[in-house]
């Protein structure tokens, strides 16, 4: 399956142009919003660093457990289709298993399913869990790191 993000009109001309190429019969998946950017990417990987260098837990440990009591959220908001198989599948284990599966090397997807406005959230969220514990991080009101541009 072929996935573009269309952000710009060029890049719109582009995708139709290529549709116009395909031969008949096709099918077409739309969905709302761009996947995270990779500023986003970014900024939560510098996050998890800085987090590491001030508490108890590795960046991996801390990721497990923000894509797991944030990002399971969003994701289960932003696709009913993933909230379905996410309840049915990995709602029944037990916590501990859930945050293994979640880092690696299973490495569950969940953040990199997001839009950019869900990974914002994701980050919202991340920022006043480390923060409300009194770590300190990088600004995040530089909002092109966050995908507001």
């Amino acid at each position: 399956m072929t996935t573009w993000a269309v952000r710009t009109e060029q890049e719109r001309e582009q995708v139709i142009k290529i549709i116009r190429g395909r031969d008949l019969p096709f099918t077409i998946n739309a969905t709302k919003g761009a996947p995270r950017s990779i500023d986003q990417n970014k900024l939560q990987r510098k996050w998890l660093t800085e987090a590491e260098q001030q508490g108890d837990c590795t960046a991996e440990e801390y990721r497990a457990y923000c894509k797991l009591h944030y990002g399971v959220a969003i994701m289960k908001f932003e696709s009913p289709e993933w909230a379905e198989k996410y309840d049915r599948i990995v709602k029944p284990m037990d916590y501990k298993t859930k945050l293994e599966l979640m880092a690696e090397p299973f490495d569950f997807p969940v953040t990199r399913c997001l839009s950019t406005k869900g990974a914002k959230k994701y980050l919202d969220q991340m920022y006043d869990y480390f923060t409300g514990k009194g770590f300190t991080l990088t600004d995040p009101d530089n909002r092109e790191q966050q995908g507001e541009q």
